[in-house]
């Protein structure tokens, strides 16, 4: 980067919505594994740790999920326990903050190594998600509890307003047909991995489910989304059934 994540500290504290005392803790919540490794001799690259994000991912990770929680359970406090772990499986799920870093465009102000860099890494999800939990850390170590809420309930807004426990049952339909079967003490779904198409960088996995009286197929290019693909199908035969 042509400045470093401290001259562009004002921008940065601008887009997250928080003033950090120790600048410190946003440098490292900013800095990728790749860009510390290459500051240290390969011998000493235990020492690195203290540079990079991956214990304040830890930490973030453990905040968010506390922050949504509590604040699930105050908007809906009628709601079962299954709607609100999957809303908040939802709200903490790697496209959700893979969505909210890419609007705050953290991206932008992650220091990389030359590697990571020439291969894209400001572009990646799991490392834009990544930083967003490391952010949620930071602010959690330097501003307490009430301040990373706040950035939180900021980044996350427009998918605390939008997410319900209809929508969420909704995009996990492998939970629904699991709540389903147990509904009618019926075992568990088996999912089965019956064919792999394509090349390795376009796979397209085809999944058999199969179900006490019945089975379906689904198909999607990583297993858990062919798997969730027949799940739907399943869902959708189970309630042709009951129409007819």
């Amino acid at each position: 980067m042509k400045a470093t994540i401290l001259e562009k500290s004002d921008t940065l504290e601008e887009v997250i919505g928080y003033r950090f005392r120790d600048h410190n803790l946003l440098t490292q919540a900013m800095t990728h594994r790749s860009w510390a490794h290459e500051q240290v001799a390969p011998r000493f690259t235990h020492d690195a740790r203290n540079l990079h994000n991956e214990a304040l991912e830890f930490l973030g990770d453990s905040i968010l999920g506390l922050v949504v929680a509590d604040y699930l359970f105050k908007a809906y406090p009628q709601a079962s326990e299954g709607e609100l772990s999957r809303m908040k499986h939802r709200l903490v799920s790697a496209p959700t903050l893979t969505k909210a870093s890419t609007e705050l465009g953290l991206g932008e102000f992650v220091r990389f190594g030359r590697g990571e860099e020439k291969s894209g890494g400001r572009g990646k999800h799991a490392l834009l998600a990544d930083v967003f939990e490391a952010v949620t850390g930071a602010i959690f170590l330097d501003g307490g509890l009430e301040a990373a809420t706040s950035f939180v309930v900021h980044a996350l807004n427009k998918e605390l307003r939008d997410v319900n426990p209809v929508a969420a049952a909704a995009a996990d339909p492998k939970t629904m047909l699991q709540e389903r079967l147990q509904a009618a003490r019926q075992a568990a779904p088996q999912y089965t991995v019956v064919e792999t198409l394509g090349p390795p960088h376009q796979r397209r996995f085809h999944v058999e489910l199969k179900w006490n009286g019945g089975s379906a197929r689904g198909e999607g290019n990583t297993i858990k989304a062919a798997e969730a693909a027949a799940a739907q199908v399943a869902l959708q035969q189970m309630e042709q059934k009951e129409v007819d």
